[in-house]
This record gives C-alpha cells, sequence and structure tokens, in this order.
C-alpha cells in the first residue's frame, strides 16, 4: 500500500516536497487555499501530481498517513488542528529532503538574524574552495526539489523555527545558531521560550562527530544552553573573550580553532562591515574549517564575498546623500544592528505588520543618529508612540515614492536614508523583497 502524503501549501516548500514524495513512490495530493503560481502549478501537472488550488478538501486530507505542512501555516488554523487532533503525523519539508537525502551532508543555519548572511557566505566559501554544494531552505531552492531532482553532497541549509517545529530526525552535521531575540512571537502564543525551544531543536538530534556553532556574547543563547542535551562538538564564537575552541575576535584580529589547527586573519580584510556581520563571518569560517576547507581558501572567499540583496545594501548617493536598503529587517534586532552601523546623520524608514514590536530595545540608537522618522505601513501609531518625544521630525506615508521622496526632502548632504522597517511588509508590499525594489526603484527615480 503506498503512503498517502498529503502537502498543505503550494508555494517553494511545497512544490518541491511533491517533487521529491512523488518521485520516491508516495501517492500524492497537495492542497492549496489561495492560488498556485503558475511555475509551480505546472510543475505539477509535468510530473502527474494531484492537486488542489482555492480550497481545501477536508475528508481527503484527514484520510493521509502523513502530511507535510508549509511553513507559513499556523499552528491555530482550524486543518491542523483537525490534523493534529486525529494523530497524523505532521513533518516540514527539511525533514522529507532529509529522508530521502543518501549519504550527503548538512550544514544548518538558525537564528533570529544574521542566518541568511551567514547562510550565503558560507555557501560562497564552500563553493569557492571547489566543492559540490547547494544552496538551499529558506534561501533560494527548495531543499527537497535539490535532493529530487539535482542531489549534491552537501547542502548549505538556511533554516527558520517554523520548519525546525515539525522535524523527527533530520540532523544537521554542522549546525549554526547566529542568535535568538524576539520575533515571530504571534506564531508562538507570545511566548518567548517556546520560541527559544524551536530554535535549540537544531541540535535536537545531532550526533558526537558533528558540530554546534553558537554565538557565546548572545545572552538568550548562554541563559539556555544548559537546559538541552548538546552530544555535538560545541564550537563558540566571541569577540568579548578568548575561547580555546571555536573563533574569537581581539585587537582586529579573528582567531579560528576547530582541532589543533590555528587559523588567524585581520577584520580589516573582511568584505562585510558592521559589527553585527563580523559575527556572521566568524560563524561562517569557522563552520567552513569544521569542513576541512584550507585557510587560504577561506580567507579569499571572506575577502570577495558581494553582501546580499536588500540586506544594507548600497543603493546610490544622491546630492551627497547615500541610500541603503535593509528591507529584509522585519523584526526590531536586525533594525537594531543595522543603526548600529550607521556613522552618519540618519533619516529611518520605518513600519510595517508589527508582529508584537518592542520599539524600547532601538531607542537608544534612535536618539543618538536618527534626525527624522518616515513611516511605512498602514498603522503607524506605535512608531509615533514610541519615538514622538524624541524625533523632531515622524511623517506618515504609505508607498514607496512617498516615502523616498519625504526621506530625501529631510535629509541633507552627508546623511544616510535607511530603509530598515522593523515590520513585515504584507500591509503594503507582496513581501520584503518588492518592498525593497520598489524603494530602490523609487531612489533611482529621484
Amino acid at each position: 500500500m503506498r503512503k498517502r502524503f498529503v502537502i498543505l501549501g503550494g508555494g517553494e516548500s511545497g512544490a518541491g516536497a511533491a517533487l521529491l514524495a512523488k518521485k520516491q513512490g508516495y501517492d500524492v495530493f497537495l492542497s492549496d487555499g489561495s492560488s498556485l503560481k503558475e511555475s509551480y502549478r505546472n510543475e505539477l501537472k509535468e510530473a502527474g501530481i494531484e492537486f488542489e488550488e482555492g480550497q481545501h478538501s477536508r475528508d481527503r486530507i484527514l484520510a493521509a498517513d502523513e502530511v507535510m505542512k508549509s511553513p507559513g501555516i499556523p499552528e491555530k488554523n482550524e486543518l491542523v488542528k483537525a490534523i493534529r487532533a486525529k494523530g497524523i503525523p505532521v513533518i516540514s519539508e527539511i525533514e522529507l529532503a532529509y529522508r530521502f537525502k543518501g549519504n550527503s551532508r548538512i550544514v544548518g543555519i538558525t537564528g533570529s538574524n544574521g542566518k541568511t548572511t551567514t547562510t550565503a557566505l558560507i555557501h560562497h566559501i564552500c563553493k569557492e574552495a571547489g566543492l559540490e554544494c547547494a544552496l538551499v531552505g529558506n534561501i533560494g531552492f527548495s531543499f527537497a526539489k535539490q535532493v529530487a531532482l539535482d542531489p549534491k553532497p552537501l547542502y548549505i541549509a538556511e533554516i527558520s523555527s517554523f520548519q525546525l517545529d515539525d522535524i523527527r530526525e533530520f540532523r544537521a552535521d554542522v549546525a549554526v545558531l547566529t542568535n535568538i531575540t524576539e520575533d515571530h512571537l504571534d506564531r508562538y502564543d507570545y511566548n518567548f521560550g517556546n520560541y527559544i525551544n524551536s530554535k535549540f531543536r537544531i541540535i535536537m538530534n545531532q550526533q558526537p562527530g558533528d558540530a554546534f556553532i553558537y554565538c557565546a556574547d548572545d545572552p538568550v543563547t548562554m541563559e539556555n544552553l544548559d537546559r538541552y542535551t548538546i552530544q555535538s562538538n560545541q564550537l563558540p564564537i566571541s569577540m568579548k573573550r578568548d575561547l580555546p575552541n571555536g573563533a574569537f575576535i581581539k585587537d582586529g584580529d579573528m582567531y579560528i580553532r576547530t582541532g589543533q589547527d590555528y587559523t588567524t586573519m585581520s577584520v580589516y580584510d573582511f568584505a562585510l562591515k558592521g559589527k553585527h556581520n563580523q559575527y556572521n563571518t566568524m560563524a561562517a569560517c569557522v563552520a567552513a574549517t569544521t569542513l576541512d576547507i584550507r585557510k587560504e581558501k577561506i580567507r579569499d572567499a571572506v575577502q570577495n564575498f558581494q553582501s546580499l540583496e536588500h540586506r544594507m545594501e548600497p543603493v546610490a548617493t544622491i546630492r551627497g546623500v547615500e541610500f541603503i536598503n535593509d528591507s529584509k529587517a522585519t523584526n526590531v534586532n536586525s533594525t537594531w544592528y543595522a543603526l548600529e552601523s550607521m556613522t552618519k546623520p540618519t533619516v529611518l524608514i520605518l513600519g510595517g505588520v508589527d508582529k508584537g514590536n518592542d520599539y524600547s530595545l532601538i531607542a537608544d540608537l534612535v536618539k543618538e543618529k536618527v534626525k527624522a522618522i518616515i513611516c511605512l505601513g498602514t498603522d503607524n501609531q506605535k512608531i509615533h508612540e514610541a519615538f514622538g518625544e524624541m524625533v523632531p521630525t515622524i511623517v506618515d506615508t504609505n508607498n514607496a515614492l512617498d516615502a523616498v521622496q519625504a526621506a530625501f526632502h529631510f535629509s541633507a548632504k552627508g546623511d544616510v536614508v535607511l530603509l530598515s522597517p522593523a515590520c513585515a511588509s504584507f500591509d503594503l508590499f507582496r513581501n520584503y523583497e518588492d518592498r525593497g525594489d520598489q524603494f530602490k526603484k523609487a531612489v533611482k527615480d529621484l
């Protein structure tokens, strides 16, 4: 009897999982409550996979032997509750990919901030070193689709807490936890502890021969570390103290040690600037060292890495005003890092869908560096309440063009206009990429 496998959600992860499950001989049915993107629809048709859109056939879904749910669907969804009540096992797409990955190794990167940059940098180092690898997960290609269509001996996977929530056997040979700050609390019953547990699931199945890289300067990580059974080799990173294992930065030099060997390089050679990026670079270098990549290759790759789109991306300098696109900053902590690296007077574009934000976290930096705030969202009341007393100018806008023009109006030569919204983008834009693209277009049109 073939396993009846139901997939909820037909985005990148759902479509990828459908292709892999079908290839492995499962009886696959995909159900999406809204409409599918044309490309995914075509992929499913070509593979002969049954699917529905705009509805959920409840009886058919509840007859499944196993369900894979898209990471975007919350536990409080009525259908998910019914699936759970019936005791049908629910897995995530990375669990399915893991099941069929063969002998391939996985570097899994999670964390509230910095994970996309760290993942992209590890992938870049591996490519530069000539390793055959793929960039999968939250960034780029669906992990399951990669396993189905073009398997590789090494996967560099960016993994969200939602994807970790439904793993069973999934195991990363090298796990990276960049940091933990309050994010997505709306999905975790506004309980920070639930979110922390979720992030630490990255080490749940690790073995003694595996590696766990984490930030020894991150208070939340350190306060919770002892609550979990960690079997893997711990390789912390720090800028505050010397460490016998892992990596640390002292007097402008980074020192890495994962076994007997020591590697050093100057932080002034890092392509990525800013303190937060020194942490990301350290984590990536330690991960690369555990993969036995030669230090010369790591050094070269770190020096020639190009930064990511929508993440502290320089757009243009117009009449002496610098414009920076940090649209990927969808939580307050990301915006904190962006502001922390600012050295010029800043006009900050802020706002969108608030996920339970605590703006007091950035109050000191706003006071010190921000001369005006341009709100870009449908509901900006919380921003006005948080900063009304400390910033002389706060303006409301509801599209990228108005936001950019207002920011330019309030800036002077030598200033920076920083789009770092601290919020999700779904009130006015399709996603953070769309928000960043519209911002860049508006800047170019000035």
